[in-house]
């Protein structure tokens, strides 16, 4: 019988591609997700039975530990970038993990790779980032073995990243940018999803993997490259932290009164302490070239998405080309 493995929200951005990849692999694929019937897509990645999605919380011993029953390789996926309702950063990036670990350690998995994310630090101000260190701590306490891969921002056709931005570029002449001279060094979602393969086949070795795109800039010159492809000039204004911690901080204060009817999916005060810090792969750390990957650029990738954000939309192509057509006088 063909090896089984369990992707924690393996219906998310970067799940869903590590599933389809595995399915292509022959693996059964096992998608854990707290609404299956909300990951019903992920069926047609492969034969009938191949992919199948299940209920799981990653806050519940008992629902974990039955999505690993007969696992050979569970992943991770698990992240949120601001909380809401009862999905808490230590819920879920600190605790959550760490139940994750310590029930396929339990259940006798044969690895065990997570998803974490560059910036992880258990002193850093910002939850996000703690609770990712703190995940990771925890993942190696109980299963030492374990893969730690650790992307910077992660582009791609479904990203909420450039899409953001793009739909606001066309919509508006400012594009307003909180840390505009903090360095990020994007990575294309397909090769997150490479990686997490060779972890999973077991072609790499256990430790902590650093995933950059060939290119490190700052917020700025992505916005710029962005803008380029999709044909839009606009103004890029640098919003100063003090700024724009005094606008998340009554974006956050609404969602308090609120009681959480506002779940603030603009900007919150621990974003904003996040975009402090560089966002890029450490000089000595372990990363693609140590897979055997070669990342794609945003300058390959953007334009097969972002397309839909030219003033032109699909017809941008058409309509340069045919001003190149001669006109007969």
């Amino acid at each position: 019988m063909s090896k089984l493995v369990t992707l924690i929200g393996g219906s998310g951005f970067v799940g869903r591609y590590i599933a389809r990849r595995m399915a292509k692999q022959g693996w059964r694929v096992r998608v854990a997700v707290r609404r299956p019937n909300e990951a019903l897509f992920v069926r047609p990645y492969g034969a009938v039975g191949q992919v199948e999605p299940v209920g799981c919380n990653i806050r519940d011993d008992a629902s974990v530990a039955a999505a690993f029953a007969g696992a050979d390789v569970v992943v991770n996926c698990v992240g949120i970038l601001a909380e809401s309702g009862k999905n808490k950063f230590d819920d879920v990036q600190a605790e959550g993990a760490a139940r994750v670990a310590r029930l396929a350690a339990e259940a006798g998995v044969e690895r065990l790779v997570h998803i974490s994310a560059i910036g992880a630090d258990a002193a850093s101000p910002s939850e996000y980032a703690r609770t990712k260190a703190e995940g990771e701590a925890a993942v190696f306490a109980h299963f030492p073995s374990a893969t730690i891969l650790r992307p910077s921002v992660i582009f791609g056709t479904e990203d909420e990243f450039f899409n953001r931005f793009g739909s606001m570029a066309a919509k508006s002449p400012i594009l307003p940018l909180v840390g505009a001279n903090t360095k990020f060094q994007p990575v294309y979602v397909e090769d997150v999803a490479v990686a997490a393969e060779q972890a999973i086949l077991g072609n790499a070795e256990a430790g902590v993997y650093e995933l950059g795109g060939p290119t490190a800039a700052t917020f700025k010159e992505h916005m710029q490259t962005m803008l380029s492809v999709i044909q839009r000039r606009r103004m890029i204004v640098n919003v100063p932290f003090f700024a724009a911690g005094l606008m998340a901080f009554g974006l956050d204060l609404m969602k308090t009164l609120t009681f959480g009817l506002f779940s603030n999916p603009i900007l919150t005060r621990d974003q904003v302490r996040n975009l402090r810090n560089d966002n890029v792969v450490s000089t000595d750390a372990k990363g693609f070239a140590d897979l055997g990957i070669t990342p794609k650029s945003l300058e390959a990738v953007l334009p097969s998405y972002m397309w839909c954000y030219r003033p032109s939309g699909q017809y941008a192509a058409i309509k340069n080309s045919a001003k190149n057509l001669r006109t007969d006088t």
